[in-house]
């Protein structure tokens, strides 16, 4: 038999009050409807819960236990209740899936950011480039590149437009020679990336005169790991590929060169996406919110 829990709260007033009119009035309903519940808890416990004189009511022994048990629990949930709806400040646990190559969300400063500005907001990020449904698996946002976000999802803007890169170490290049390409690579030592074992390597993608094309290397160096792959590649293991943006710093550096430039163009960049959700949590807004400050900082 289905039990009213509202008839806890209504008797726990009226327990509180000892008169029926004053419950009435604290909890906006009328004498009739506060006397009515009180009988139906009494049915629903098979024994009397008040005694009720034409002044005041008082408790029964059985009353007394019942309004004794509920007392604390029920101010523990109503205490509850206003907590979560009196939140503005965003706090708790924050779950985030990036995919290993968003090299703007993982450097550092962003994530460095928004824990100063939200000191109650515990981060928790899992880098991995598995493809799964974030909502199932517990996160509340995830960050990957725009072309594999899920068309039901919410996505704002981490990045502008990326461009891949091909690049090796000077020191491989003056042995090997450059490739001026893409058709070229078969014949030079590659380090491909993969995002589990057992799936192949990724397909290295051009365009050339406006169309797309990719080249299946067959790289003699394999892994998951993008900071092995690029140290590889430094110490002049061969010629691997990645995005431009994680590359850069080693570009800069010239511990890396850039190669076929001109048959690599641009493509969507990356975005933080979450589930379409009414009400969203404080957290994730002050997350949202920050992301597109530093879009807006970034240009």
């Amino acid at each position: 038999m289905a039990f009213d829990l509202n008839l806890l709260t209504l008797f726990l007033a009226v327990a509180e009050e000892a008169n029926f009119r004053a419950a009435a009035d604290r909890l906006g309903v009328t004498r009739s409807a506060v006397s009515q519940g009180v009988r139906r808890l009494e049915d629903n416990f098979g024994i009397a819960l008040v005694t009720r004189t034409t002044r005041s009511v008082r408790l029964t022994e059985a009353g007394e236990q019942l309004r004794d048990s509920l007392i604390q629990p029920l101010a523990d949930v109503q205490s509850a209740v206003e907590e979560v709806m009196s939140t503005t400040a965003p706090r708790g646990l924050l779950r985030i899936a990036a995919t290993s190559i968003a090299e703007q969300f993982l450097s550092g400063p962003l994530i460095a950011s928004f824990a100063e500005a939200c000191p109650e907001v515990t981060i928790d990020i899992t880098v991995t480039d598995d493809e799964f449904d974030i909502v199932a698996a517990g996160f509340d946002a995830g960050v990957r590149l725009g072309e594999v976000i899920e068309q039901d999802m919410i996505a704002v803007s981490l990045t502008g437009d990326q461009r891949e890169a091909v690049v090796a170490a000077p020191s491989y290049l003056e042995i090997h020679g450059v490739p001026q390409h893409p058709s070229d690579l078969a014949n030079h030592r590659c380090i491909g990336w993969r995002p589990t074992p057992g799936v192949a390597p990724y397909r290295w993608e051009f365009e050339e005169n406006g169309r797309a094309f990719d080249v299946a290397v067959d790289p003699q160096i394999t892994t998951n790991d993008l900071l092995t792959m690029i140290r590889t590649t430094i110490a002049g293991g061969g010629i691997t590929f990645a995005t431009e943006e994680t590359l850069r710093p080693y570009l800069e550096r010239g511990e890396l060169v850039s190669l076929l430039q001109d048959y690599l163009p641009p493509f969507t960049g990356f975005y933080l996406y979450f589930p379409n959700r009414r009400n969203m949590a404080p957290k994730l807004r002050a997350l949202v919110d920050h992301v597109r400050q530093h879009r807006r900082a970034i240009g």
